[in-house]
């Protein structure tokens, strides 16, 4: 072989590798056109401080996906949950989402379950042009990221102004206090929320203080709230945070009970605050108690599976956000978030098992009823279901 046709034959296996090359980047991330399942990501917390959130939605998800794949899949494939630890942290948030995309090559991701490491994921699945469906950030500045972008929970702007109703027309309140955690994304922006819903509903906010994630002293926060003596304390943030300013509340002799949304959803608020939050509230997209068809099928099912065991708004919004996604893809007819994306951001009335869901042009979830859950005799029980206008 000479020289000449030796450089030859070398310049066209590289060119071939080159192709190849860039064939297989072509069919990396968000890529369905190849193996035989449709790889969804899961991005949450298994470990740390809101691990309560991602657990339960995880189990939510596989539910849904063995149920999607006794049913003979989607588009021909079978689903497989790809789950990954953020451990609640956003640094490693970042990193896990960019895992899920590039070594796992999933076509959806849901999660994360709070607001602030959704925010720090949603950039990276925007510009990979993997579809985002976080089943539980409520906060503002999610789906702002961009048209992959999207969400199933009730939305705290939905639920605030619902719920501010309800306490001023059928339960009287008058005064608020308002806790912030200052150093939680989540809670700061459900904090504002309340704040423009409360305008001219006849509701007064006697005082505002502010908190840390982390705190263990609410003394002196207190002690400036039990001055104004309002009717109902308004705490933005999470349950750890939320059962000890309400033990710190009982013992300086405060009757007034706590109000939150669902970062105040946990057994370990209850488990922590004891009977310190007998009558507290929070404002949920999902409550077991008077259930739909639907809802009371997933909660069987989940019973059998869970030893009894009745599931909670995270086991729900993740079962959601799977089925959301496969009836997408259906829909679709393809399993490419490229084109499933254009088919999710039509859905409406969707029957979910969290309740019905539709997603607006702006990509984001109007849902109904809302649920007003209380804590009583140590358990979470239905206190009102209040309805949502879905235009």
């Amino acid at each position: 072989m000479t020289i000449k046709k030796c450089a030859a034959l070398l310049l066209v296996g590289l060119l071939a590798a080159g192709s190849f090359g860039c064939k297989k980047k072509e069919e990396g991330a968000g890529s369905a056109a190849s193996g035989d399942t449709v790889k969804i990501g899961f991005l949450g917390a298994l470990t740390g401080d809101v691990a309560m959130f991602g657990k339960p939605t995880l189990d939510g998800m596989k539910m849904a996906a063995e149920e999607i794949n006794a049913a003979g899949g989607v588009n021909g494939k079978k689903i497989e949950i790809v789950e990954a630890d953020d451990r609640g942290d956003k640094q490693e948030g970042a990193s896990v989402t960019q895992k899920l995309i590039t070594r796992d090559n999933v076509v959806a991701i849901v999660g994360d379950p709070t607001t602030g490491i959704t925010k720090v994921a949603a950039p990276i699945a925007q510009k990979a042009q993997v579809v985002l469906l976080s089943a539980g950030a409520t906060g503002p500045g999610v789906v702002e990221n961009g048209d992959f972008i999207y969400r199933d929970t009730l939305l705290d702007s939905v639920a605030i102004p619902a719920c501010i109703d309800f306490f001023s027309k059928d339960m009287g309140y008058k005064k608020v206090a308002v806790i912030t955690s200052d150093n939680n994304d989540y809670s700061v922006g459900l904090s504002q929320t309340f704040r423009d819903a409360a305008k001219g509903k006849g509701i007064e906010i006697v005082a505002d203080e502010k908190v840390k994630d982390g705190d263990k002293d609410f003394s002196a926060q207190v002690t400036n709230i039990k001055a104004k003596n309002p009717d109902v304390i308004f705490f933005s943030g999470y349950y750890t945070e939320g059962a000890l300013i309400m033990k710190e509340a009982r013992k300086q002799g405060m009757k007034a009970s706590m109000f939150g949304g669902d970062g105040l959803f946990s057994p370990k608020f209850i488990e922590l605050g004891g009977p310190a939050v007998e009558g507290s509230m929070c404002a949920l997209g999902f409550s077991p108690e008077q259930a739909s068809p639907v809802t009371a099928k997933f909660v069987e099912a989940f019973k059998k599976k869970s030893n009894g065991a009745e599931p909670g708004l995270f086991d729900a919004q993740g079962y959601d956000a799977v089925m959301l996604l496969a009836d997408a893809m259906k829909r679709a007819k393809s399993n490419d978030p490229k084109v499933f994306k254009t088919a999710l951001g039509q859905t409406k009335n969707f029957e979910g098992v969290s309740g019905t869901i539709t997603i607006r042009a702006n990509r984001e979830p109007i849902k109904t009823p809302l649920a007003l859950l209380e804590v009583k005799n140590g358990k979470y029980a239905l206190k009102a279901k209040v309805p949502v206008k879905m235009d």
